[in-house]
């Protein structure tokens, strides 16, 4: 925990039990909102430790090429069968025109 966090929860501790004190009401709202402020605190105060986007990108882009590179063999075998499909396939078209011109 910071430091700026921990004053932040002393002032809120104060602040609750001498508005608490003074009004219940008053002292209930000082305790949500003064909770949630607390809790900014806290999320703030370890904002600039995460990565920023780049940084997150380069990563994301690292492992999309190592996955690409391990499907590599995969995706020349799925071309070598598209392309004996394809020759297939005009085998097939230029025996069924010879059938016709015949």
């Amino acid at each position: 925990m910071s430091k700026r966090t921990v004053v932040a929860g002393t002032v809120w501790v104060a602040l609750t039990v001498l508005a608490f004190g003074t009004d219940v009401i008053l002292g209930a709202v000082v305790l949500i909102f003064g909770g949630a402020a607390v809790v900014v605190v806290q999320l703030s105060s370890t904002w600039s430790q995460h990565p920023d986007f780049e940084a997150r990108e380069v990563a994301r882009a690292r492992r999309r090429k190592v996955k690409w590179e391990k499907n590599a063999p995969r995706r020349e075998k799925d071309a070598a069968r598209y392309a004996a499909h394809q020759a297939r396939q005009a085998a097939k078209a230029r025996a069924a025109q010879d059938r016709t011109t015949s």
